[in-house]
């Protein structure tokens, strides 16, 4: 999945999907579910990392994720997500950061949040051959600024404020802009008049595609339960369960059972993993050892 082809998408007026992914596991399985773009979030400060907010992740971790998210996916397009402080400074080193997650990253593209105040930069990046995707609206990296994650654009003036801060990042050369946290009508608006594809979280269902943090959409949050957030499974519960069983059979001595040991070595057709592992193995003995 390419630039030109999620551009090409809004034309057809094709939905775009885009989820979080942190590693590589993760995000084979989203690849192969069929999501169009793997965003490498720094959200993983909250997720992974079990931080209050966004603010303190660096550079260098998010560019540690991307690798394994670009080992992981064979046909998304994979965003990293530049971190707080990563491009506000001077042209130059924006350009550096932004280079690190293509170069060291093998990420396809770069997400900064911001309107005017960083269109210089979105520019200079397109310029030196990085795609940069656009996000206005709510600004996690902006909490302390906001007070609070607070939806955006709600009386008439804060609205055109949205409105215009998305034009100056898609005129800058963003090739598509995430609108998060935004009232839906004010979300339809800006996507109707721009050219590039808009991304929604929170921002209703006008939009030309949505975003979701793969642990809430899976249901692997389970003290944080945002409005706009569909769960669409349970696997922090079903991750519990399965933990209790495990706990239970080895206490019991029912795990393992003779059906999960190995022989005395007699048997020499006894693999010691599926022969479809067996390549990736070092060792012979299991990607688990």
């Amino acid at each position: 999945m390419t630039v030109p082809m999620l551009r090409a998408m809004k034309s057809r007026g094709e939905r775009i999907t885009m989820i979080t992914a942190y590693d590589a596991t993760f995000a084979r399985m989203l690849d192969e579910g069929g999501a169009d773009v793997l965003l490498v979030g720094d959200s993983l400060g909250m997720v992974i990392q079990g931080l209050d907010s966004t603010l303190p992740v660096t550079v260098d971790e998010v560019v540690y994720h991307c690798r394994a998210v670009a080992r992981g996916a064979q046909h998304a397009h994979v965003v990293g997500d530049m971190p707080f402080m990563s491009y506000q400074g001077s042209l130059d080193e924006a350009l550096r950061n932004a280079g690190r997650f293509l170069k060291e990253g093998g990420a396809h593209a770069v997400k900064l949040e911001g309107g005017r105040e960083v269109a210089e930069k979105i520019a200079r990046m397109v310029g030196a051959g990085i795609p940069v995707m656009g996000h206005v609206g709510l600004t996690p990296q902006s909490v302390h600024a906001m007070g609070g994650f607070r939806v955006q654009g709600r009386t008439e003036e804060a609205a055109e404020r949205v409105v215009a801060e998305a034009h100056a990042v898609a005129d800058a050369g963003a090739y598509a802009v995430v609108l998060e946290g935004i009232p839906s009508n004010l979300a339809a608006r800006i996507t109707a008049e721009l050219d590039v594809p808009t991304i929604g979280i929170g921002a209703g269902p006008g939009c030309d595609g949505q975003v979701l943090v793969c642990y809430d959409l899976l249901g692997l949050t389970p003290d944080l339960r945002p409005k706009f957030v569909k769960r669409y499974d349970e696997w922090f519960a079903r991750g519990i369960d399965a933990t209790q069983r495990y706990c239970v059979e080895v206490r019991s001595g029912a795990f393992p059972s003779a059906e999960f040991a190995f022989g005395d070595g007699k048997r020499k057709d006894e693999p010691a993993v599926p022969a479809v592992v067996q390549p990736i193995v070092a060792g012979g003995y299991g990607p688990r050892g």
